[in-house]
């Protein structure tokens, strides 16, 4: 399948499962389940900044829009998606990432997925309660929900994977 035809498919996937069942569901505690950023960490190795930048910001306004959050999810995937270079090179293999597999848990690895997304996933979520609360008085309940937050959406991105992706082919 062409991967513009398959983004555009996971795009509207993630748009659809984050705004209709996952900002829908209560959790308590300041749990709030969001599986919007794999799809930015599964976009190809070779994206340019910009393009990370636009669907970012598309897609968070998006859901912005079906959740009445005035940007947080947009400014949040945003800083993601200007992140995920950086980090990426930071974890990248010497001879460079191989063009064939995306940087998914089944291509790239557990160990590399854990670190690579779950700081991506970190960034993003602190990103989001931090400017969500505005408050430095309650810094600890940002980090409250940021790290109950991020366990049980990196849980779930790791659901997802399992039933939305399949391992690329390469030599």
């Amino acid at each position: 399948m062409n991967v513009v035809v398959k983004n555009s498919i996971r795009f509207f996937i993630f748009v659809m499962i984050q705004s209709l069942v996952f900002n829908q569901i209560e959790l308590g505690f300041g749990i709030h389940m969001m599986v919007h950023p794999l799809f930015i960490m599964l976009l190809p190795f070779e994206t340019g900044i910009f393009t990370l930048m636009t669907l970012a910001f598309v897609m968070g306004l998006i859901i912005d829009i079906f959740s009445n959050t005035y940007g947080l999810h947009a400014s949040s995937l945003l800083l993601m998606a200007y992140m995920r270079p950086v980090i990426f090179k930071f974890y990248g293999p010497r001879e460079g990432y191989d063009p064939l597999k995306e940087p998914s848990l089944f291509d790239m690895g557990s160990r590399w997925f854990l670190f690579v997304f779950g700081y991506l996933l970190l960034i993003h979520h602190f990103w989001y309660f931090l400017v969500e609360i505005f408050r430095f008085d309650q810094f600890l309940l940002i980090i409250q929900k940021t790290v109950f937050s991020v366990i049980i959406s990196f849980l779930l991105c790791i659901v997802l994977q399992t039933f939305l992706i399949k391992k690329s082919k390469s030599k």
